[in-house]
């Protein structure tokens, strides 16, 4: 009652002031925002709060994913470390609805908050209605607004029962605004009052449009946040606009139209782009997308049951020494020499974590008691890396405990083991830091070893950085060298890379229109990625060059011939021109297409990636505007592939570390990590 007659006295004086009834409203309505703007102020900067914890927020998501209780906890932390009331957004809509509710009884009582009139005298004025309108209740609420109306029929009939002055007051209110009767009811009248509703929901639109783009807590809202408050906010205008009267209308209108103006005025003073940074606001949600998105993946029965099951397993065991992981079934190979070295060195058992379901380790697991195999999918991965539990992990994945993937919570002394999946340069290939939370990093050769140096001492790191080799280049010799000599036609390999701007998107044609009438056999094979998201355009390439009969667009992988076989290889950024050189000591042909940089800020160690430098030491590289040169190149190549041969020889000898022992050696450095904690573990 007191919020009534508070209005009703500011709505009395705004008309005193103005003298019409719809700018009184309008006046009203901007006196509101005055007395009610500390709160807007408040409410802005708790919103700039919010948004600029968001990445932290996102960042706990991330961290915790799946956990929500732990969710929970650290978000509570996180609002009481910036101070934030998350319930501070609502207060507007609270008082907006207080205020719309109040104003509501106000405008359809103008005789009583407009004129004070006595409750005495307005029922004896209800009276008269009644008596001659039997159809009118007196509890109607809008009965002092048909009263109005009536007096302004016929004021002569209400003369008996009050002075002809006062009479006259209520005669002389002045209801109409711009055409506009602000008593009528739009579904109640005919004419212009049925634009009300239309005016009010418009009048809504334009402002949730407005505050969508920037109201900085908002604007952060996803798509169907957004459009869902827009729908609920034009469909309540538009009730309102038709149901109540057109004066509450012309304030819900007003109030939104004040509205942009306010944000506009708030986002100037206290501008969110002082305080946001957006830039790491993007980068986590992408992140956070990214999880999600790999969590919505669907799978079988099967694949939950078993992730259910490896998962209690891996917890079952105790004292768990070795724990390597792998991210799908191809990155077996980089593992595959040290784990075969330990297996058949040491009485080590092997825990081996794989995200894919079909990963060939649970054959070998079969075969062999010392390996333990569990499959975990990645959403579940997130969880059991934090409650990692042994000695020694290895892992060939970048990015630790930078995004979703982390050390462990529950064990500080874990010693992590890096190896690189490629032998060339870590600066240039990976993200910036992205091997900075291992504790050791086995080094291909000379190139990884003096960067992964350089950011010791840039960084002040003290992460071990170990000669080891490139296991994979070893079984890669081993292989080659039990391969038969035959005579046979000459052997072409075009071998790209899976990312964008290579061989395939940019000049794969030309590179085959030049040299499809050699005397040799060519072979495309393609990234099995590209096979599945360009289905169409290697069946369409097999048509075109279907009467060359030593084209061969080679799609289906389950083809036993290997990168091994071939007389020379033409990539463009892949590694396996490199792993092909140093395993055959035959040439590469490099096509210069866009390079692929991870770390744009490579060039600020001052060490010129191998993957730049090296690749005219183990073949030849052409431009994409040089192919037409391409059949000359591979001839000279072929020619003289015995100078070649001693050129990746002596770059091999230089910059490769253990050629031959790599796995030996990063093995017993592995074993010998084990011991060292199983030794502090018995000194405590």
């Amino acid at each position: 009652m007191f919020l009534i007659n508070l209005l009703g006295t500011v709505l009395k004086y705004c008309y005193e002031l103005i003298g019409n009834y719809g700018f009184a409203i309008i006046l009203f309505t901007l006196i509101s925002k005055i007395i009610l703007l500390p709160v807007s102020i408040w409410v802005q900067k708790n919103s700039i709060k919010m948004v600029r914890m968001q990445p932290e927020l996102n960042r706990i998501k991330i961290d915790y994913y799946g956990d929500k209780d732990s969710i929970a906890e650290e978000e509570s932390k996180l609002y009481k470390k910036y101070k934030y009331n998350p319930f501070a957004s609502i207060i507007p809509l609270v008082i907006q609805i207080a205020l719309l509710l109040g104003l509501v009884q106000v405008i359809n009582k103008p005789i009583t908050h407009v004129l004070n009139y006595s409750d005495k005298t307005i029922s004896k004025y209800v009276s008269v209605l009644t008596n001659k309108d039997k159809d009118i209740s007196k509890e109607n609420s809008a009965i002092e607004i048909l009263v109005v109306k009536d007096v302004k029929k016929d004021k002569t009939a209400y003369y008996d029962i009050d002075k002809k002055e006062n009479v006259n007051k209520i005669n002389n209110l002045h209801l109409i605004f711009l055409g506009f009767d602000l008593s009528n009811v739009a579904v109640r009248e005919k004419g212009i009052t049925y634009l009300i509703p239309l005016i009010a929901g418009l009048s809504s639109l334009i402002m949730c449009l407005y505050q969508n783009k920037m109201n900085v807590l908002q604007k952060e809202q996803s798509k169907f946040g957004k459009y869902s408050v827009l729908i609920l906010s034009v469909g309540l205008s538009l009730y309102l606009g038709a149901f109540v009267a057109a004066g509450v209308a012309l304030y819900w209108i007003t109030s939104n139209l004040f509205a942009v103006l306010q944000q506009y005025l708030l986002n100037k003073f206290i501008s969110p782009k002082k305080y946001v940074d957006y830039e790491e606001l993007e980068k986590t949600r992408e992140e956070l997308n990214q999880i999600e998105k790999i969590s919505s993946e669907k799978r079988s029965k099967k694949e939950i049951k078993k992730e259910k099951e490896d998962y209690k397993k891996f917890f079952k065991i105790v004292n768990k020494h070795l724990v390597f992981y792998s991210e799908s079934n191809g990155f077996y190979k980089y593992y595959k020499s040290i784990i075969e070295y330990i297996l058949k060195n040491t009485n080590i058992t092997i825990h081996y974590i794989t995200s894919d379901y079909k990963d060939n380790i649970f054959n070998l697991e079969k075969e062999n008691d010392q390996i333990k195999a569990y499959y975990i999918g990645e959403k579940k991965l997130i969880t059991l890396m934090m409650k990692m539990d042994a000695d020694v992990v290895v892992m060939t994945m970048p990015d630790i405990n930078t995004y979703h993937i982390k050390r462990s919570y529950v064990r500080k002394d874990i010693h992590y083991v890096y190896i690189p999946h490629a032998m060339g340069s870590i600066n240039l290939t990976l993200r910036y830091k992205a091997t900075f939370n291992y504790d050791t990093i086995f080094a291909a050769g000379r190139m990884q070893y003096d960067e992964e140096i350089a950011f010791n001492k840039k960084y002040k790191l003290k992460r071990n950085i170990v000669k080891v080799g490139y296991p994979l280049l070893d079984d890669m010799i081993k292989n080659y060298s039990k391969k038969k000599s035959k005579s046979k036609r000459k052997t072409v390999l075009i071998a790209p890379s899976w990312q964008k701007d290579n061989i395939i998107d940019l000049c794969l044609t030309d590179i085959l229109d030049n040299i499809k009438d050699e005397d040799y056999d060519i072979i495309v094979r393609p990234h099995p990625q590209h096979v599945k998201h360009k289905k169409t355009y290697f069946d369409q390439m097999k048509k075109k060059y279907a009467d060359s009969k030593n084209i061969e667009i080679q799609t289906d992988f389950s083809k036993t011939s290997t990168v091994l076989d071939s007389d020379l290889v033409i990539t463009d950024w892949s590694n396996i021109g490199f792993e092909y050189a140093f395993a055959t000591k035959k040439p590469v042909l490099h096509i210069n297409t866009p390079m692929k940089i991870m770390n744009p800020n490579y060039k600020d160690l001052d060490i010129e990636p191998f993957n730049i430098w090296a690749r005219d030491k183990v073949g030849k590289s052409l431009n994409v505007d040089e192919l037409d040169k391409t059949k000359d190149v591979i001839r000279d190549l072929l020619k003289n592939k015995d100078k070649y041969s001693k050129m990746i020889t002596d770059l091999m000898d230089e910059s490769l570390y253990n050629v031959g022992t790599t796995s030996e050696v990063g093995a017993n450095y592995i074993i010998d990590l084990i011991q060292e904690k199983i030794k502090e573990r018995k000194g405590k």
